[in-house]
């Protein structure tokens, strides 16, 4: 069976982005991905069309044409793949690059839609803290006491924080998608605001992608979605999700010192005003 309709997540790390796919796996109309590579794909298909000398060789305009048909089914046949035997209709895919690479997206894909889950940075951060202290039978490639780097918890919010890494890339990301004034078509949902009022935040998602809207159980989540975290280098269970949709009271306070906190929200003032997140 083909899909009707692909649709893109492309969250923060530690928003609740795989509860997500979990929870909308529940409607049988819908396929989710754990972290998908189709993006990757894609990438390597337009460095080979940018740069073969058979294409160069070609008309441009034919050859540009050739190209968006190309990523637009090939995308479609791979998704067709993934729900062999099945009758779904719709696919989320999870990548963090789909929102930044929106523009690439609608060379293929007219008006794709992108939700992205957001979360208070003191949170994320604090997440990826409790994370390296709980896991301190194990190395970390953060910490490397030989040339003193994440040996203080300052140090490691400044790496964490850095471009080249996760949170600090999915933060620039999203500066760079509203910089370029195309965040009004992407649907960022607060992690927050999904973890207290699941249902109210859940048809603000199936307006958006226009799909009819299903009754959600918010107390009973199966995990659908299934990674080898140790592959990408981590700790396993990160994608592990808890059963049960509810809000937990921050404890960032408890694991981030004030310091760190007012550091977060100085730098990234552009962040807490766009979602309306207090220090």
């Amino acid at each position: 069976m083909s899909i009707d309709k692909i649709f893109f997540q492309s969250s923060m790390p530690r928003a609740y982005s795989t509860l997500f796919q979990n929870v909308l796996g529940q409607n049988p109309d819908f396929h989710v991905t754990p972290t998908d590579g189709s993006l990757e794909l894609l990438f390597g298909a337009r460095g080979n069309y940018t740069n073969s000398v058979e294409f160069k060789a070609q008309n441009a305009e034919i050859m540009r044409k050739a190209f968006a048909a190309f990523c637009r089914y090939g995308l479609q046949g791979y998704c067709d793949s993934l729900v062999s035997g099945t009758s779904k209709k719709y696919i989320m895919l999870k990548s963090r690059g789909w929102g930044v690479y929106r523009p690439f997206i609608e060379t293929f894909y007219e008006n794709p839609k992108i939700i992205c889950l957001v979360r208070n940075l003191k949170d994320v951060v604090a997440s990826y803290e409790k994370i390296y202290r709980r896991n301190q039978h194990k190395h970390d490639p953060i910490r490397n006491d030989l040339n003193a780097t994440g040996t203080h918890l300052y140090k490691r919010v400044d790496e964490w924080m850095s471009p080249t890494n996760t949170i600090g890339m999915a933060v620039e990301r999203i500066q760079e998608i509203i910089s370029l004034g195309y965040d009004s078509k992407i649907l960022f949902v607060k992690a927050e605001d999904f973890a207290a009022y699941p249902e109210t935040t859940m048809k603000l998602v199936y307006d958006y992608l226009e799909v009819p809207y299903f009754e959600h159980d918010f107390d009973n989540i199966q995990q659908i979605t299934s990674e080898d975290d140790e592959v990408y280098g981590l700790v396993t269970d990160l994608h592990t999700i808890r059963p049960k949709l509810e809000i937990k009271p921050s404890d960032a306070a408890k694991v981030l010192d004030n310091h760190v906190r007012s550091f977060l929200y100085e730098k990234f003032l552009w962040y807490y005003d766009k979602f309306r997140y207090e220090k």
